[in-house]
């Protein structure tokens, strides 16, 4: 195993770690990214972005589920309104209901701090 391998498995194992003291609604959340075929955006954020995503903590919180925007939705999942720009992701509560959305794809640099927003608004709005 390389250097860079046991520096990314130990750097997601510590993460790890610190997210098993979310409360399990923090878990409970889903992100759906609602994509199509011939979108070049989400192909760039497909090859670009969602590999780090998976190994991300915001990926414990709110593991990244692939819609198609003229397929059906998940089970159990209800939306505000029906998505109709590629890409959008969605947060979905503990319940099925969306919670958040952003529209579109605003480059690697904004994409995180936009996404951690979205998951500190859900997670007051559920503390009350």
């Amino acid at each position: 195993m390389s250097a860079f391998q046991s520096l990314v498995l130990s750097t997601v194992a510590a993460v790890g770690l610190a997210f098993t003291a979310l409360p399990a609604t923090a878990q409970a959340f889903r992100l759906l990214m609602v994509e199509q075929v011939g979108c070049y955006v989400c192909v760039a954020f497909n090859r670009d972005v969602a590999p780090a995503y998976l190994a991300s903590a915001e990926n414990l919180v709110a593991p990244l589920e692939h819609v198609d925007l003229r397929g059906p939705l998940p089970e159990g999942v209800t939306l505000a309104s029906r998505p109709f720009v590629t890409p959008t992701f969605i947060l979905i509560g503990p319940d099925g209901v969306e919670m958040e959305r952003l529209i579109g794809f605003p480059g690697q640099d904004f994409f995180w701090s936009y996404l951690n927003e979205m998951i500190d608004r859900a997670r007051d709005s559920l503390s009350g």
